[in-house]
């Protein structure tokens, strides 16, 4: 992306922002972080649950969204999803969704309260759990803007609508919400907002794209039948650890050779599975592959000549017809495409509430994807807004360019946030977008 167009995306409200600036309910804000968010945070790290098992999480979260006064509660949507409805009189349909749910993943951050949960997951096998993606910051600041939104009603006129979305890991949780009736069953939003705590942004800053702000992503598996046989006599048999071994370096051809040089996408093999023994040779493998694009053309493309490499390669190594190479599309999240007109509007709502330089130009730094894009699918004729709220400390920013200890990126074991600045910030800017979508003189 050419600089100009990087500069263009923050919008020219900023222009007329005062540099620094703080909202009248920052003061707010600040008070009840210290006196329950704080602890609410650490609570949520403490006890992370994987996705569509976030029971206790869903629980506790329903528990604080009715005390807020006003709101109506319904659990168990989508399974596990929490919606909470705050009315204030006739007006616009706000959506805000806070995404739940943990990682498979052994916590190593060093950090006081780090997780030591083991959880079985949907695929009933028992894993360590951790909030490896700051989902614990998302559904803090939520409870947090939910207690803002309720004590300035006189400053707005609708509805807003709380999502605690479970599942997001999965990329399963937001379409889960919908089939079971969202946008049925409670009020349909006129807007939706969400927001992701971002390792590589520092803390006191945000970004915003007018455009594509994140990637879509597909999980894709594939097995690799083989022909068993003793590892002392491979020519008996075909051997899949091989065969597979063949497809993973074969499907990076798919990136450097087929997909345009200019178009952004990914294949990652992040898992391989095969076998019991040292001198076995095995009767199938497995792999699991995440597969990302900035395009549906791109998307398309990728996940076809998988499919193509990996049936070919099988072939090539004398596999029969009937123990061909397997490809299944298990879990996938489309583009998530900002509204260009109301993200240009709310970068400069909260530039011009927080100060013009908490804004900063967006820049798509990885191929990280969403499923907040269920929730803005063009069927449904809503328009998204999705920022990106810095999460750590600038110090440990300098540190790591100076030699020190490098920031652990999201999905890391060491993986950290610097609580109090992410939550507090969340919060601060989500209240003042729904404020600008839902004041007074807003229609």
């Amino acid at each position: 992306m050419k600089k100009s167009m990087i500069l263009a995306l923050v919008g020219s409200a900023l222009l007329t922002a005062p540099v620094t600036a703080r909202p009248d309910y920052s003061a707010s804000v600040k008070a009840d972080y210290d006196k329950s968010l704080a602890a609410l945070w650490d609570h949520f790290h403490r006890n992370p649950e994987l996705s569509f098992r976030e029971y206790k999480t869903a629980a506790r979260m329903a528990q604080e969204l009715r005390a807020v006064p006003g709101m109506v509660v319904t659990e168990k949507v989508g399974e596990t999803g929490v919606v909470g409805v705050l009315k204030n009189g006739t007006g616009p349909v706000v959506l805000v969704r806070a995404d739940m749910d943990g990682l498979p993943v052994q916590e190593r951050s060093g950090l006081a309260n780090a997780s030591t949960v083991r959880q079985v997951g949907v695929d009933g096998l028992e894993m360590p759990v951790m909030h490896a993606c700051g989902h614990d910051v998302h559904i803090t600041s939520l409870v947090g803007t939910a207690r803002q939104l309720a004590s300035l009603k006189d400053r707005w006129k609708g509805t807003v609508v709380f999502i605690v979305q479970p599942a997001e890991e999965r990329v399963g949780g937001a379409a889960a919400m919908i089939k079971d009736g969202l946008y049925t069953r409670f009020p349909k939003p006129d807007y939706a907002l969400a927001f992701h705590v971002a390792a590589e942004l520092e803390t006191g800053k945000i970004a915003a794209s007018e455009g594509i702000q994140y990637s879509s992503a597909d999980s894709v598996d594939i097995r690799v039948p083989g022909i068993a046989t003793h590892g002392a006599a491979p020519h008996l048999g075909r051997d899949p650890v091989y065969i597979a071994s063949q497809i993973v370096v074969g499907l990076q051809s798919i990136i450097s050779r087929e997909k345009g040089p200019l178009d952004a996408g990914v294949i990652t093999v992040g898992a391989f599975h095969s076998g019991t023994k040292h001198n076995i040779i095995s009767e199938f493998a497995d792999l699991q592959v995440t597969v990302r694009a900035n395009s549906k053309d791109v998307r398309d493309k990728l996940i076809a000549s998988i499919e193509r490499v990996a049936v070919g390669i099988g072939r090539a190594h004398g596999l029969p017809e009937d123990k061909l190479p397997i490809v299944k599309v298990t879990e996938s999240t489309p583009v998530t495409v900002n509204d260009a007109a109301l993200a240009r509007r709310l970068n400069g709502a909260i530039a011009n509430a927080l100060g013009a330089d908490v804004v900063v130009p967006f820049r798509q730094t990885n191929m990280g994807a969403e499923d907040f894009a269920f929730f803005v699918d063009p069927q449904f004729k809503i328009p998204g807004y999705y920022f990106a709220v810095g999460g750590t400390a600038p110090e440990w920013i300098e540190a790591a360019k100076n030699g020190g200890k490098p920031v652990a990126g999201h999905h890391s074991p060491l993986f950290k946030i610097d609580p109090e600045p992410s939550v507090r910030l969340g919060i601060e800017a989500m209240t003042a977008a729904v404020l600008d979508l839902l004041g007074p003189t807003k229609s």
